[in-house]
């Protein structure tokens, strides 16, 4: 196996901007999404009435046991279905339009797994805060924004940083709709240069460098809020 440093100098900045321009987009956009998702999801379990919430949760596992790739390609043959192709969006490119599909369907599907890091939160907090938030009288959404949210939060903050390090990593799925992120990028390069060892290698380490200091800093997060 040779190593050919004049194909690693060409492929290293086109993957970095494929890294910046789409792979960390999609991670950043589809996590905050995620986490979002993820608290209304493990609030309506809560709140709302037995056969809504047993429906709720229903749908959920169902997305949290399916695959992604294969959530994403059914949500682009829907949308294409729906649509028409692409036609009634002339005025966005296909890759705009699949990469959006990319990220709600990374949002949903990690909210999932999210929504059972804020139940787990929801469900340590103590019963006596529920109850003298009740004798307090205060409104249920009052009791939700200032004493219930806050503290699941700050309980769950290490588990979603780590979900959203597991969504970085799996970014690559998004080959399976032809969004042209950083392995789809490497792909296409070592094709090119029918040599992949460099382009494969580069990918491997930006995500090392991307996603180590975060596992860390979401360790030593861990530790100072279990304190």
């Amino acid at each position: 196996m040779n190593w050919h440093w004049d194909i690693a100098g060409d492929a290293f900045p086109v993957m970095l901007e494929a890294f910046l321009k789409t792979t960390l987009l999609v991670t950043v956009v589809g996590s905050l999404l995620a986490a979002v998702l993820g608290l209304v999801w493990a609030m309506g379990q809560r709140e709302l009435p037995g056969p809504a919430s047993k429906l709720l949760g229903w749908v959920l596992g169902v997305i949290r046991m399916t695959p992604l790739p294969l959530q994403l390609l059914f949500v682009v043959a829907l949308f294409a279905y729906q649509f028409d192709g692409y036609q009634r969006f002339d005025s966005i490119d296909s890759t705009t339009i699949l990469t959006i599909i990319g990220i709600l369907v990374f949002g949903i599907h990690y909210s999932t797994y999210m929504a059972e890091s804020y139940r787990a939160g929801i469900e340590s907090i103590p019963k006596g805060q529920w109850e003298a938030a009740t004798a307090l009288s205060l409104p249920l959404g009052r009791t939700w924004r200032a004493v219930m949210i806050p503290q699941a939060v700050r309980a769950t903050l290490p588990s979603l940083g780590n979900w959203a390090i597991a969504m970085f990593k799996d970014t690559p799925f998004l080959l399976a709709i032809s969004v042209p992120e950083m392995v789809a990028e490497a792909r296409r390069i070592g094709g090119a240069q029918f040599s992949y060892t460099e382009a494969f290698t580069i990918a491997g380490l930006i995500f090392l460098a991307a996603s180590y200091p975060t596992a860390i800093l979401m360790r030593k997060l861990e530790k100072k809020l279990a304190y």
